[in-house]
């Protein structure tokens, strides 16, 4: 799951100190301060070879000039992605139409030169230039006046006359003694955690505009879009398929032998019910236990396809359960504020209860947590163990097809277990569906 730019309900409601805690905020905070000499390189070096090339172009070495900075241009794009990504924590993808294939370099500058996000890049590298200007001026003139402020008592006594000045709305204030400057410190404080907020917001627009004209157009994103949507839409029908095939192997080598097997013992136990009452009874005694075994049977397979207890008593109850089966101990918390749809409901259970049967069978681990929670419009479910790690999401394992079970519903598994462990399992699943 890709993070987006949109500031979540949580952010919003950001104190100054959580918000000075959060390493997002410093971030941009650097980013306002350092981008502008960057901006300052584009600005430069686009505006020489651009100008040097349109001037050559006559005698045909200008256009291998304007290749090599369109070249430059959509690399230095590619960069301002990742340094997004690095940024504000977002990630934009590249919009690029496909280079046609082949070694043939005319075709493929061209194919760059008809794009029109090639054309978007350079307006926002060379947007870069005045908005990281006016970005750096706002950050440093901000973060100088608070530093000043707080630092009001100790520059004072360094002035050689004794006493200084600030000046608001065209009036001096004038300050000749340390004690007279100790409001200032609270002022400087206050203007600091302002300055968080306008840090934050700033960054927010500029990455704003880094998407609009960096990221792909709303064409790509529907075509990305359905690609995805017919992609999960295989992978949905596929695990129905293998689905329904576990079952049909199940009810075959389990409930159908044991109930044909009853039946025979009945079929011999009538046969001998007039010539040997004792020998009819112990067969029936046998039936009866086949029968009971068949039960058994179908009753696991029934809790294979959709427990009970979960459309009962819901989610926390039936990993509660789950759990107490498990071989080691699990810690389970649930925190949802309502019931989310059956199928979102379901395939959750079904990735717990494979992750814990994997932590029983080959983890190694003495302790295991799951983890349910709500993040806006996403039911966020983590399995962890401290268990040797090396679990993979391999083609045909179980792993796989909790995976392909998530994609049905447009949902994300991720498998994150280095060697030595520790295993997080995680599955972003919408809580809308």
């Amino acid at each position: 799951m890709n993070t987006t730019l949109e500031m979540t309900s949580s952010q919003r409601r950001f104190g100054p100190l959580r918000l000075a805690r959060e390493s997002l905020t410093w971030r941009s905070a650097a980013y306002l301060l350092l981008h502008f000499p960057l901006g300052v390189t584009y600005f430069v070096g686009l505006v020489t070879l651009l100008s040097v090339s349109a001037g050559t172009v006559v005698i045909w070495v200008g256009v291998l000039g304007l290749a090599l900075a369109m070249i430059l241009w959509r690399l230095a794009a590619r960069f301002e992605r990742r340094l997004m990504k690095a940024a504000f924590g977002f990630e934009i993808t590249d919009p690029y139409r496909p280079l046609p294939a082949g070694g043939n370099l005319f075709k493929k500058w061209r194919a760059m030169a008809v794009d029109p996000a090639t054309w978007k890049d350079l307006l926002y590298l060379f947007l870069v230039f005045p908005l990281g200007t006016a970005e750096f001026a706002l950050s440093v003139g901000l973060w100088s006046a608070s530093a000043a402020l707080v630092a009001m008592p100790l520059t004072i006594n360094w002035q050689d006359a004794g006493f200084m000045y600030i000046t608001l709305g065209g009036h001096q204030i004038w300050f000749d003694n340390t004690i007279a400057t100790l409001p200032a410190i609270p002022l400087g404080i206050a203007l600091g955690f302002v300055t968080l907020y306008v840090v934050r917001g700033v960054g927010y627009a500029h990455g704003s505009l880094a998407r609009y004209l960096l990221g792909p157009n709303e064409n790509q994103k529907l075509r990305a879009r359905t690609a995805q949507l017919q992609a999960s839409r295989a992978r949905g029908v596929d695990a129905a398929e293998a689905e329904r095939r576990r079952i049909e192997r199940d009810l075959h080598d389990g409930a159908q032998q044991q109930l044909l097997a009853v039946a025979m013992d009945l079929g011999r136990a009538r046969a001998k019910l007039e010539t040997d009452p004792a020998g009819a009874e112990e067969l029936i005694q046998q039936a009866h236990a086949g029968a009971k075994e068949a039960i058994a049977e179908l009753r696991n397979l029934a809790r294979g396809i959709y427990p009970a207890i979960l459309t009962d008593r819901g989610l926390d109850a039936a990993i509660s359960a789950v759990a107490a089966r498990t071989q080691v101990p699990v810690s389970v918390e649930v925190d949802l504020p309502t019931r989310p749809p059956a199928a979102v409901e379901s395939i959750a259970y079904f990735i717990v209860s494979e992750a814990l049967t994997n932590v029983s069978k080959y983890a190694r681990a003495t302790r295991a947590s799951v983890r349910v929670t709500r993040d806006q419009n996403w039911i966020v479910v983590e399995v962890s163990d401290n268990g040797v790690g090396g679990a993979a999401a391999e083609a045909g394992g179980g792993l796989a097809g909790l995976a392909d079970r998530a994609a049905g519903i447009d949902g994300i598994l991720t498998v994150n277990s280095p060697a030595g462990g520790p295993t997080v399992i995680r599955a972003d699943l919408p809580a809308v569906w």
